[in-house]
């Protein structure tokens, strides 16, 4: 069964039934949604304020984060088994789940062989900062990239604030990782910058 053309509130409301049977869970849900906001905003809410609502108990918040967990898996799994990683909708979704709604900063790494496949076990995470940056050495990347023996690389990292507009630190760590990946033939496919629910990339940009 689809759930396409399902509303946030009657999506809500099959996922309480899997966790709270033979209940009526219409109020719960909708108190979830005037609450949180979104259906999204829901399953990314911390347990214990899921736990505040009435009606909720102890399992439904568990139910819900397993549920946003698995999903959020077979996004990357999905991303990971096509044949390259080239589409832009697929670079955004696979970082958006991975470190979009992440408090930290993060910067990761895409290995991608000579047919822009993404090799086995081709996701690093190379550094965790604190909210607003994560240091990142060319010098790291590139080492990390020939070790892998990789042709091209997708360099990643999210915005915490929300605002994945680049900053000029953002600008200067990718025109140094371009320069240092072209004197060893490696190519800077593109660099995506993510939050919970926006992306930017260079390359579409004119940044890369």
């Amino acid at each position: 069964m689809g759930l396409r053309g399902f509303s946030e509130h009657e999506v809500l409301e099959l996922v309480l039934t899997l966790a709270i049977p033979r209940k009526d869970v219409k109020v719960p849900a909708k108190e979830l949604l005037a609450r949180f906001g979104s259906l999204k905003a829901v399953l990314d809410a911390p347990a214990q304020e899921l736990q505040q609502v009435h009606g909720l108990g102890s399992v439904a918040p568990i139910v819900v984060r397993i549920i946003r967990d698995v999903s959020t898996l077979y996004l990357q799994e999905r991303v990971k088994a096509r044949p390259q990683l080239l589409d832009l909708d697929d670079l955004a979704r696979f970082w958006r789940s991975r470190i979009g709604g992440l408090s930290d900063e993060v910067f990761e790494v895409a290995y991608l062989d000579t047919s822009y496949r993404l090799m086995r076990d081709g996701v690093e995470t190379l550094s965790k900062g604190t909210i607003d940056r994560a240091v990142v050495y060319p010098r790291t990347v590139m080492e990390a990239a020939l070790r892998r023996k990789a042709a091209a690389v997708v360099l990643a990292h999210n915005h915490p604030d929300g605002d994945v507009t680049p900053s000029s630190e953002d600008k200067d760590l990718t025109r140094a990782l371009v320069l240092a990946a072209a004197t060893l033939q490696v190519k800077i496919h593109d660099h995506i910058v993510v939050s919970a629910d926006k992306v930017l990339s260079f390359r579409q940009e004119g940044l890369l």
